[in-house]
């Protein structure tokens, strides 16, 4: 495992099959890689293992592996066709804030500021804490909220005691930041060793004018959004990036607890300064209209991403029909336009006028008869004459009228 060497995503050579690196099989349940990767993870992070530089190889492959299975659509591809079909798609990695330069921190916050989705994980130190069990935990009694501000990197502690019933009627735990800070709300089960493992973790999203995340055990299955999955398809296909929208719908991997006290966190994930948050515990049964809501609209919105991915196909060869018949449409115009053009330039070939530009050998305007001829002298002597006629009857009735509109004008 040592003599694997990885250089980022793109190392194409020595590639280990995903489920070897984490150490699981194609059977295993998401929950399952999930929990591999985080062991490994920690145990291969470069905050642990400064001296040891393979085994920041072994953590950049294990990052890699995951990016990979914990994906729905890129663990379909590899299972199917291996890392071909991964290959010209791109691959994104979690990125681990602490361990970021200054410059590569300014760099990671401007593209995250333009809308670029950034992946972050959590730092190493509050992992080992936290299986450690040297972390401060804080009750949080169901039915209220706390309010605070945790440095970037770091994360507080709340532990959430349920009884059977609150079990039984569910449990909401939401995080709510109203400075639109960047955080995560994390879920820790307790490990055999008495510390806590990470379980489930939840990225804050923008919502109006605050960012928040939440966790759902209502013991049915709740989705989130995955916000990069959208970002990327938009990249790839501007016009078709609608039919990825729901592709972002990621099932939670819990969907109730058991009653006893259960460890949640809010860890910081500005970049610069520390996160401002409102972290609150529910008990569903005071919300039974709004459960039964979300119970509905979840079914709803995956039968829409059913009926999208079909529409899709539907569209796509529609909008090739269209593209197609636009561009009949465009040579179609042109043609009768050309064909018009053309018929105007016979038209206009049917004129005596035409003759006006020749050298005037004979001095003579032709009709086609050669008894009509008349001279270009004859032609001029005789149309003055009769303009001339013409221009002073018009002058005489124009003074008449003029001359009578003055007579009455002075009568009056």
């Amino acid at each position: 495992m040592a003599s694997t060497k990885m250089e980022g995503t793109s190392a194409l050579a020595l590639r280990r099959d995903p489920y070897e690196v984490l150490c699981v099989t194609r059977e295993s349940t998401d929950q399952e890689i999930k929990t591999a990767y985080r062991k490994l993870a920690l145990k291969y992070h470069p905050d642990k293992n400064a001296n040891n530089p393979e085994a920041a190889d072994l953590f950049k492959e294990v990052a890699y592996s995951y990016s990979i299975l914990s994906d729905p659509e890129k663990r379909r591809q590899y299972d199917s066709s291996g890392f071909e079909a991964l290959d010209a798609e791109g691959m994104d990695m979690e990125i681990d804030l602490s361990n970021l330069g200054t410059v590569n921190t300014m760099f990671a916050a401007l593209f995250s500021k333009l809308g670029v989705p950034i992946k972050t994980t959590i730092s190493a130190n509050v992992l080992e804490e936290a299986l450690n069990g040297t972390v401060t935990v804080r009750p949080l009694p169901i039915g209220t909220s706390v309010s605070g501000k945790v440095e970037k990197q770091c994360a507080h502690f709340f532990g959430v005691t349920i009884s059977e019933e609150q079990a039984h009627s569910g449990i909401v735990v939401r995080v709510s930041s109203a400075a639109q800070s960047k955080f995560k709300l994390l879920y820790f089960e307790q490990d055999v060793n008495g510390g806590y493992g990470l379980a489930l973790q939840e990225d804050s999203e923008k919502n109006g004018k605050a960012t928040s995340a939440g966790m759902y055990f209502l013991h049915f299955q709740v989705y989130r959004m995955d916000s990069t999955v959208n970002a990327l398809a938009m990249a790839k296909d501007p016009e078709a990036a609608f039919f990825k929208r729901l592709e972002g719908l990621q099932p939670c991997e819990v969907s109730e607890l058991k009653s006893g006290t259960h460890i949640f966190a809010v860890y910081g994930d500005n970049f610069f300064k520390p996160a401002t948050y409102t972290i609150e515990a529910l008990c569903a049964k005071t919300y039974e209209d709004s459960t039964n809501k979300l119970k509905e609209i979840e079914a709803q919105i995956l039968r829409k991403r059913t009926e999208l991915r079909q529409f899709e196909t539907e569209y796509r060869k529609a909008l090739a029909r269209f593209q197609e018949v636009t561009n009949r449409y465009t040579q179609e115009k042109q043609c009768v336009d050309e064909l018009l053009k053309e018929r105007d330039s016979i038209h206009s070939s049917f004129t005596v006028s035409r003759t006006l530009g020749f050298p005037s050998g004979s001095g003579h305007f032709s009709n086609g008869s050669s008894s009509s001829k008349l001279t270009g002298e004859d032609y001029r002597s005789e149309s003055p004459v009769e303009d001339g006629s013409s221009d002073s009857k018009d002058k005489s009735s124009k003074k008449k009228w003029f001359n009578l509109n003055i007579k009455g004008t002075e009568k009056k």
